[in-house]
This record gives structure tokens, C-alpha cells and sequence, in this order.
């Protein structure tokens, strides 16, 4: 530790090509994972190498797990209640229902499986919307007959609405739940702050997906020959038993602001209900779901951030307050678009992780107060939530749902999504960020 002493008390360029040197490798390692490595692993060796150096200390660590813990601790039980769900059928029988409900109509049904992805997001965390309803609509439209150019915008949608709609909630999405634990803001307040903005970003992601796809989408279908929703259901004891504990969910995330407990309390107890009510299940197993949580992401997070926390000592954050100042002191507009953008483009080049909590941090160093720094703070969110489908490595959920998508011979090229990436989610981002700014100059 002598080495790390004297890194310290150089502080200037030493610091700061460590700490930089440091981010850079472990985020390439988290991005490219060679030879299958764990993007755990990866983390927690910048981690190690970092405290080794003295870029960070013990005391970095205790902060940084103040920030994670609760957020970590969520995201890894609504995966698990989304996994339950997913293995009982439950958004299956969603989906089926969606396209019955349309009669055929191919814009109804579009509309339709938008409005399912985006309920998914909110409820149960983009990743989780991504993931588990791609495939299923994949299977869905294959069933009625669709050509791989006609399913290719249903498939596509599914994964771009379930990152722009994962902003209502502090659950919708990990971004979201570190954000509100690190500016202490509770379930209800966050959900009156996002819920109408997260509308306008759906109604934009909509109308910018349905111009783009539209001469790719068939005319009609019919209905008819898919199965009817019941038939989906592979635990009918353990799906209406569902309704219940969700309900129990909600109740318990609504209560978590004024009665003091953080979220990740209600989200363990009912990921825990549903694996207890599993057990009696032939239809899962509740140990290969405990297998299957992303347990990699507590390590992962821990990791990640004390990474990013070398960049806040070596006064790499500075630069951004400062610029976040300068727009802050413009207007509310120029907040939110100046920390919106910033945020999206961060995301893109380096992970969206990392990203929201150097712009947490680089808030707090701004020292503004009253809307300015309500603004940014949500525009730090919504730049984090939509910056990564600028590019595949914007978050690691993106690049699982290439992976998806490869597996049912969908290929899409890294060039091809880019070009996509950039002219559907300009518009809606920018909108997003307007309706951010004129919401908050109500409400608060």
C-alpha cells in the first residue's frame, strides 16, 4: 500500500492516468468479455487494482456500497419475480391476449405490444421487458406467418420501448434506482416526477418506430391460428397466486416513501413469496431460478463503481460541473437537454452504468439548487435510461439482446443498429427532455 500512499499525496497526472487507466480497461473487459469473462469478475479486478493503488480507499468502499446496496438488492429480485412469470407463462398469455385483442389489425397489434413492453418496463425493470418479450414475439409473429422482414420491426420495438419506457418508475430500470437512492428520493415522488414524462417518450418512441418500420409491417393477419391465451398458462395455481403478490408489490413500493423503507425490501419479499409458492411448481424449478438471477451484478456493481468513484478523486467530475453549471444557469431547457444529451452520449461510449453515477456525482458537484437541480437530476435518468440504443454497447442488456436476437437467426450488425439507433432515438430523447423540463416547472 506504500505505492498507493504516495499515488495520493502526488494527486495530478499520476491520479489521473491511473484512475482513467484503470476505468478504461475494466470497461473494455465488461464490454468485450473475452473468453466468456464475467463482467463480475472484470469489475472487481478494476476494483482490486484501484484500492491497490490508492485511487480509491476503504472509505470509498463503504460509500459506494451506500449507494448500490439497496439498488443491487432490487434489481436482482425483480429479475427473480420476472423470471417466475416468465416460466409460468404469464407473459405469454400477455402477449397472446395483446394480438387477439387487435382482431388482426396490424397497427392495433403494434400499438397493442408497444403498451405491453412498456407496462413490462415499468413493473418489472427494461432488462427484464427486453429479454423475456423479444423472444416471445419473435414466436408469436413466426406463428402467424410472418416473413423474417415483417417480424423484424415487431422484434426491433420490443427492444428500443423497453428501454424508452423505463422511466416511471424507480424499479423500472437499475439506472433509476441508483439515481433516487443517491439524491434520497422516495417511490412516490420519483413516480409523480417520470410518470408523465415517461408517457411522452412512449408516445414518441410509438410514432418514431410505426414511420420508420411502417412499409416493412404486412397488411393484416389472422388471429385465429394462434392458441388461445389460457393455453399459455403452465401453473394456473401459481399465475392467479401472482396477482396477489404483485398487488402486495405495489402497495409496498407506495408505502416505501412515507413509511421510511427502502424498495428493495417489498421487491425481496415478494421475489421470496413467489419462490416459496414455486416449490409445490412442476413448472419451474426455484432453485434454477435462484441460479439464473443476476447475482453477477452485485459484483459487478460494487465493482463498477468504485472504479468510476477514481474518477470523482482524481477530479475528473470537475469538468462536468462545470458544465452543467453553465447550462444550468441558462434555464431549465438547457439543463435538461445539456445533461439529457450529455448523459445519452456518455452511455454510448461507455455503458450506461458508469455513466449515471459519474453524472450523480457530477450534479452534486454543480451546487445548484431549487428546479435547476431537480432537472438535472432527472435528466441524468433519462439520458442514461435512452443513450444506450445509440449504440450495442450501451448498456449490457442491449448487447444480451443481440445475443437473443442472433439466437433465433436474427443478425443484426453493430453498423445497422447504430444507424437505427441514432434516427429513432434523437427525436424521442429530445422530446423526453422538453417534457421534463416544462413538468418539472409545474409540479414543483
Amino acid at each position: 500500500m506504500v505505492g498507493g500512499a504516495a499515488l495520493l499525496s502526488l494527486g495530478g497526472p499520476a491520479l489521473t492516468v491511473s484512475a482513467v487507466a484503470i476505468f478504461a480497461a475494466t470497461l473494455t473487459l465488461v464490454i468485450a468479455q473475452p473468453k466468456g469473462l464475467s463482467i463480475g469478475w472484470s469489475s472487481a479486478a478494476g476494483a482490486v487494482i484501484a484500492l491497490a493503488l490508492g485511487v480509491v480507499d476503504l472509505g470509498n468502499v463503504a460509500t459506494v456500497w451506500g449507494i448500490v446496496w439497496n439498488a443491487t438488492l432490487t434489481f436482482v429480485a425483480v429479475i427473480v419475480i420476472s423470471l417466475v412469470l416468465d416460466r409460468i407463462g404469464f407473459f405469454e398469455w400477455a402477449a397472446l391476449h395483446m394480438l387477439h385483442a387487435a382482431r388482426g389489425s396490424i397497427l392495433r397489434a403494434f400499438v397493442y405490444l408497444l403498451v405491453l413492453g412498456g407496462l413490462v418496463a415499468a413493473l418489472f425493470a427494461n432488462d427484464g421487458a427486453a429479454l423475456i418479450l423479444t423472444p416471445i414475439v419473435y414466436e408469436q409473429m413466426r406463428a402467424l406467418g410472418f416473413e423474417r422482414r415483417q417480424a423484424l420491426p415487431f422484434v426491433m420495438a420490443a427492444g428500443f420501448i423497453a428501454d424508452t419506457t423505463s422511466l416511471p418508475l424507480v424499479v423500472s430500470n437499475l439506472v433509476n434506482i441508483v439515481s433516487a437512492n443517491f439524491f434520497h428520493i422516495g417511490f412516490v415522488t420519483y413516480a409523480a416526477t417520470m410518470t408523465p414524462v415517461d408517457l411522452v417518450s412512449f408516445a414518441a418512441s410509438g410514432g418514431v418506430l410505426y414511420l420508420f418500420y411502417r412499409r416493412s409491417l404486412p397488411t393484416s393477419y389472422t388471429p385465429n391460428v394462434l392458441p388461445a391465451p389460457a393455453t399459455a398458462i403452465r401453473d394456473i395455481r401459481l399465475f392467479r397466486a401472482g396477482w396477489g403478490v404483485l398487488g402486495v408489490l405495489l402497495a409496498g413500493y407506495l408505502l416505501s416513501e412515507p413509511l421510511h423503507f427502502p424498495v428493495s425490501v417489498p421487491a425481496s419479499l415478494a421475489a421470496a413469496a413467489f419462490l416459496g409458492l414455486a416449490l409445490r411448481s412442476e413448472a419451474l424449478s426455484s432453485a434454477k431460478v435462484l441460479r439464473e438471477a443476476p447475482w453477477k451484478i452485485v459484483v459487478f456493481s460494487i465493482g463498477m463503481y468504485l472504479v468510476v468513484y477514481g474518477l470523482f478523486n482524481a477530479g475528473l467530475t470537475v469538468y462536468l460541473s462545470a458544465a452543467l453549471r453553465g447550462a444550468g444557469h441558462a434555464g431549465l431547457v438547457p439543463a435538461a437537454l445539456v445533461g439529457g444529451f450529455g448523459a445519452a452520449g456518455l452511455s454510448a461510449v461507455m455503458n450506461n452504468m458508469p455513466t449515471v453515477l459519474i453524472g450523480a456525482l457530477s450534479i452534486h458537484g454543480a451546487h445548484i439548487g431549487g428546479l435547476t437541480h431537480t432537472t438535472l437530476i432527472y435528466a441524468n435518468v433519462v439520458g442514461a435510461d435512452l443513450g444506450p440504443k445509440f449504440t450495442p454497447i450501451g448498456s449490457l442488456a442491449t448487447l444480451l439482446w443481440l445475443h437473443v436476437l442472433e439466437t433465433k437467426g436474427i443478425k443484426i450488425s453493430w453498423a445497422q443498429y447504430f444507424r437505427q439507433g441514432v434516427v429513432l432515438t434523437v427525436p424521442v430523447l429530445a422530446l423526453t427532455l422538453l417534457a421534463l423540463a416544462g413538468w418539472v416547472a409545474v409540479i414543483h
